[in-house]
């Protein structure tokens, strides 16, 4: 009975509406219709006050029958003769829907014939944004109102919303389509502004650019979402900015952190002088710098998360240094100075632009910074470690974190003790006076011995130099033993322990030993990471006089070398540390078979070798002793 005195009042107030005027012949279609009234009122008569947050909706039983005891009685009182019954079920699914009967909802919606009323609502779209052009009242009066047609497009979201509660997610994200479908059709050239502010029709179309690639995402199909990511952005729809934003870095995220590679874009829809993106990786890339410049016009507020990102994905690329422009572009004020140096040093380092990373962190740690800023203090004495002309430098650096932390981080201490010993055995390598070559050499492995100790023999870098530092300093016992146990450390994944397991063997004079140690590594390494192995198993070879062998194995580098170059030819920008590495060690093998040439007196051969050095590097100290020889 609450339930028929319910209706009843519903329709009472329907029919009260309705009566209030008649349109007049030749009206302005934007001025409400008798019909639209009665919508208005009935739309808001049956609101339930349990509006919410969208999506956050109880599931309820089906209430089929209440509906169609509803259709009936609509049908009884004349309304669905008055109105158009896709109206009258829009409103009370939109009814069922915010009282929480999903499913109730989700009936009355699957008996609007969409098919049948999307032509009409075209139509009047397509009408509605003429009006507006030309200005004036005589012209084929539109199948529906705006209003009407914004009702129609709000009960087709709601249904979507309503398989999307219920699990359908693929069929919830081609039913949000449909109203793309219909907006972008009949409005090719997109939304007007202020269009359909009256049915709240910009409302509803944000919120369907905004739910269908969330609905794809939860229906398993990567391409639907990026396809729907891109018709999210490229269509003008008269999105306001912080909704852009927000759709903009959530395709970033997408694009970043899914695993699967996109679609190439439409090169269509850009124009020839337009930047197309030829991966996943460029177009985050493009789209967090339009982020950042939107950011620097002071059109969305500052979100540190965007810069998060793009670090990461310049990273990722390998530009660094354009990453390091990115952050000097940022306004003064969006971030910390200390910060920015910070950033700013890492990016250079990272690049290779070592002397530039240290004067950012030496104007981060001045007084009028922060001169005990630890990590600064760690980067600058890594950076001065690893050049004997700033040695000194680095060992003071390393002292001074040490005297900050006063045993407070094992972890940060045993570095800090590492990059000491790393920075007095290479001011060691400069010292003047044989005493003070000796002096350092015994404090760079009282400090690294320290460092082990700290971390227990578990930090595999403080072991690698330590080992190295022993075998410098000829206790090449001592030294095979932590290359040993830096190789059990890293499970044999890391080159740099078996070439110095290979070349302390060696300088036990235990070639065959070395050489298989280097064969297992070749075994556990992409063909990529085998230049030095192969370089340095050819060295023992000769030393063994197998100069035939070493020629091959030679032959065998120079040929991985040349496919490589084959290879990243046309990414001369993205692995431009990586060629220009493989191109030195090209430059040295040359040499190197020089050397073997001339043992066997094939001085023709020798010759050809130092004219192909010759070609990839006009100047070499190395090339012009080969000469002389």
């Amino acid at each position: 009975m609450g339930s028929r005195a319910r209706q009843g009042r519903r329709l009472q107030t329907m029919m009260k509406c309705m009566c209030l005027r008649e349109p007049l012949k030749g009206e302005d279609e934007t001025v409400p219709s008798s019909d639209s009234l009665a919508i208005r009122e009935f739309y808001s008569s049956t609101a339930s006050g349990r509006s919410g947050p969208d999506g956050e909706i109880e599931m309820m039983g089906s209430g089929s029958g209440n509906m169609d005891e509803a259709e009936l009685s609509l049908r009884e009182s004349g309304i669905m003769d008055i109105m158009d019954n896709e109206e009258a079920r829009a409103l009370l699914g939109k009814d069922e829907y915010q009282e929480g009967n999903i499913e109730a909802a989700l009936h009355v919606y699957e008996r609007i014939n969409i098919s049948a009323v999307t032509s009409k609502m075209k139509i009047s779209l397509a009408k509605s944004r003429e009006h507006r052009k030309k200005h004036y009242h005589y012209y084929a009066t539109p199948p529906m109102s705006i209003y009407t047609a914004g009702l129609l497009l709000e009960a087709i979201f709601l249904k979507a919303k309503c398989l999307q509660v219920l699990g359908r997610f693929k069929e919830a994200a081609q039913t949000c389509k449909v109203i793309l479908d219909i907006v972008e059709s009949s409005l090719p050239e997109g939304l007007p502004q202020n269009f359909g502010d009256e049915g709240k029709l910009q409302e509803t179309l944000s919120k369907v650019v905004e739910l269908l690639p969330e609905l794809w995402k939860l229906a398993d199909s990567p391409r639907d979402v990026i396809l729907s990511y891109r018709r999210a952005l490229l269509h003008r729809r008269n999105l306001d900015a912080k909704t852009i934003a927000k759709i903009q870095k959530e395709f970033v995220v997408f694009l970043l952190y899914s695993g699967g590679e996109a679609i190439l874009s439409n090169l269509r829809s850009h124009m020839d002088s337009s930047f197309v993106p030829r991966n996943n990786l460029e177009e985050a890339i493009l789209l967090l710098m339009i982020l950042l410049r939107k950011i620097s016009l002071n059109k969305i507020e500052w979100d540190p998360s965007i810069l998060d990102h793009l670090s990461f994905a310049l990273s990722v690329s390998g530009d660094l240094t354009a990453l390091a422009h990115q952050w000097e572009e940022l306004l003064p004020g969006t971030i910390n100075r200390r910060e920015r140096y910070h950033a700013l040093s890492l990016c250079y380092y990272g690049a290779g632009n070592d002397l530039v990373a240290l004067n950012l962190l030496r104007k981060l740690l001045s007084s009028r910074e922060d001169p005990k800023h630890v990590p600064s203090l760690l980067m600058a004495s890594k950076i001065c470690s690893m050049n004997p002309d700033l040695a000194k430098d680095g060992a003071s650096l390393a002292c001074k974190v040490l005297e900050n932390l006063d045993g407070r981080c094992d972890q940060l201490e045993s570095l800090s003790s590492c990059l000491l010993g790393v920075s007095l055995s290479a001011h060691s390598k400069i010292a003047i006076s044989n005493s003070e070559r000796v002096e350092k050499q015994s404090e760079a492995l009282h400090s690294l011995e320290t460092a082990s100790k700290v971390t227990r023999m578990r930090n595999p870098p403080v072991i690698y130099y330590l080992s190295l530092e022993c075998a410098e300093q000829r206790k090449l016992d001592v030294a095979l033993h932590y290359a040993k146990c830096f190789l059990n450390l890293e499970a044999g994944s890391n080159i740099k322990g078996w070439l110095l397991l290979a070349r302390i063997l060696s300088a036990q004079k235990q070639f065959l030993d070395a050489e298989s140690i280097v064969d297992e590594a070749l075994n556990q390494t992409g063909i990529w990471d085998q230049g030095e192995l192969l370089r340095t198993k050819a060295k023992l070879q000769i030393a063994q006089g197998q100069l035939k062998s070493a020629i091959e194995t030679y032959t065998q580098l120079l040929a991985i070398l040349l496919v490589q170059r084959k290879t990243f030819g046309s990414k001369k920008k993205l692995y431009k540390d990586y060629i220009d590495h493989a191109r030195n060690m090209e430059v040295e093998i040359w040499h190197d078979l020089a050397y073997v040439y001339i043992s066997l007196s094939r001085w023709h051969d020798a010759e050809v070798c130092l004219s192909k050095s010759k070609a990839i590097k006009l100047y070499s100290a190395s090339r012009c002793h080969a000469i002389g020889n």
